[in-house]
């Protein structure tokens, strides 16, 4: 699984950070977000690359695990 922190980066910055990490191929992703604008659109995103993206809350910021079915 490859970890990304996304906290303090204003949209696009975090969905271009997971497009970068998204060359690997991995089949799962954890991103961690502080605004309902980047959890929207990163959870978008994964999901138009055929992720399935659960979200859960901790301390105040989103995390987002993206997973291939």
């Amino acid at each position: 699984m490859t970890v990304l922190d996304a906290r303090g980066l204003s949209c696009p910055e975090p969905v271009i950070l997971l497009r970068q990490a998204m060359k690997k191929k991995d089949d799962c992703y954890e991103i961690r977000v502080d605004n309902e604008t980047s959890r929207e659109n990163v959870t978008r995103y994964a999901e138009h690359q055929g992720y399935h993206v659960s979200v859960s809350e901790e301390a105040g910021d989103y995390v987002l695990l993206a997973q291939r079915p």
